[in-house]
């Protein structure tokens, strides 16, 4: 259980559900990680489930890059260096169609799914290439490959962050680094409850069993089974895996 022995890895929403799972999971594998979102409270909250002292903290706005900056910095001064960045701070917005969607909050879900990877990429590569190389995962969406009504802004956002990650992969991979996108279908998490209750305000149950209808394997997908993807495409199992598009969906992408 040491795939990640002596690394050090930064996770962007890490008080969330996804950001959880893969900080469990990368701490069974013995990486040093370092858990970024907003809440104090919910980091705290994070930190005490993992449970594990290889695991620590940092509040931080992925939106600013002098946050992004210092987040990274609190990496390499309190760990030595970055070896892994999974960029997964992420927000769903609102449910409406394109002309009743507000301009605020779409710039909203832009600035956090957008720019939040963009700045993390801009930050951690330069330490990642003192180190030799890394691997830089970010977290896409099956919303990434396909169309959903309702949800522009995100599904915008998870198209471009799939294009910011080829681009990145063209740059870096002379210097060793690897960058892949993870692509879940809905996961058991706050985010697809937030969707249902939005989706169908009067009967969010029915609108989890329609969504699940529409999966081959009948059912959501848990942060466990997305961490696993995430562990393999961290560590040196997946070292010829650069600019790949990860699907975690249950089949969605299939159909």
């Amino acid at each position: 259980m040491d795939r990640l022995q002596n690394k050090t890895a930064i996770v962007t929403g890490g008080s969330g559900g996804i950001g959880i799972a893969v900080a469990r999971a990368f701490a069974g594998e013995c990486a040093r990680v370092l858990l970024v979102d907003l809440d104090e409270q919910a980091l705290r909250r994070a930190v005490a489930e993992i449970a594990s002292e290889s695991v620590s903290y940092i509040c931080a706005d992925v939106t600013r890059p002098e946050q992004v900056e210092m987040y990274v910095g609190t990496a390499v001064s309190r760990y030595g260096g970055v070896d892994i960045l999974v960029n997964n701070a992420g927000i769903e917005g609102e449910v409406k169609p394109i002309p009743e969607y507000s301009i605020e909050m779409f710039d909203k879900v832009i600035a956090v799914n957008v720019r939040g990877v963009w700045l993390g990429l801009k930050y951690v590569i330069p330490q990642m290439r003192r180190r030799g190389g890394g691997s830089i995962i970010i977290t896409s969406s099956v919303a990434g490959i396909k169309g959903t009504a309702g949800i522009s802004a995100y599904t915008a956002s998870k198209h471009a962050v799939i294009g910011i990650m080829r681009t990145a992969t063209l740059e870096c991979a002379g210097d060793n680094i690897r960058i892949n996108t993870v692509n879940p279908a809905p996961i058991e998490t706050r985010m697809i409850r937030s969707l249902e209750q939005q989706f169908a305000p009067d009967s969010p149950e029915q609108a989890r069993e329609e969504r699940m209808r529409r999966i081959p394997l009948k059912r959501y997908g848990s942060p466990e089974e997305v961490a696993k993807l995430m562990l393999f495409l961290a560590s040196d199992d997946s070292s010829y895996c650069t600019g790949g598009v990860y699907m975690v969906d249950g089949g969605v992408s299939a159909g």
